[in-house]
């Protein structure tokens, strides 16, 4: 009976290491909500800043473009319904006018193009310094893993396999198919 009980409590002890280990191996999880930490850092006031600043340049361009545009269009629209204005003179002030708003779309267009690359441009250091403060946490206090709740992505894990082969394969997607853009750590 005491063989048995000490046989009994060897056996708990060993499937009490085992599953021990295999928690280890399976991970530490973490998790943090991304958007909450960029709110609450210190640089994100002066590039919201600096953003609105440049985002201000650009509608005063575009302000002054629309008041030229409208100068124009009333001018024309007065010209026309005093009936006076000969068909060359009508002709070229259409076209300007057209051309006025064509370059307002353009530039309204490009206006957010460059507002967007603005916007990467001042937040990109922010990300990144909060990406090496998570990295330096995880691997601090020996997570395997890193969530982030306000995105839903994985920011931060060990080097592992690349499973992207093999899916592929699985799924009888052959290399002469078009490569995917790689995904940033």
């Amino acid at each position: 009976m005491k063989s048995f009980l000490k046989h009994s409590l060897i056996l708990v002890a060993f499937f009490g290491l085992a599953l021990n280990s295999s928690a280890q191996k399976a991970g530490k999880f973490g998790h943090i909500n991304s958007n909450d930490l960029l709110m609450v850092m210190p640089d994100r006031d002066t590039a919201e800043t600096k953003l609105a600043a440049f985002g201000q340049q650009l509608e005063l361009q575009l302000a002054s473009m629309t008041q030229e545009y409208e100068k124009k269009y009333t001018n024309y629209q007065t010209e026309a319904a005093k009936g006076t204005m000969n068909e060359v003179v009508r002709a070229s002030l259409e076209e300007e006018i057209i051309q006025l708003q064509q370059r307002i779309q353009e530039f309204q267009s490009k206006a957010q193009q460059s507002l967007q690359q603005k916007e990467v441009e001042l937040m990109e250091p922010l990300i990144k310094k909060a990406k090496d403060a998570i990295t330096a946490v995880a691997k601090e206090h020996g997570y395997t893993y890193i969530f982030d709740t306000g995105t839903g992505s994985v920011l931060y894990y060990p080097e592992g396999d690349d499973i992207l082969p093999l899916v592929k394969k699985q799924m009888g997607i052959t290399a002469a198919a078009a490569a995917p853009a790689s995904a940033p750590k």
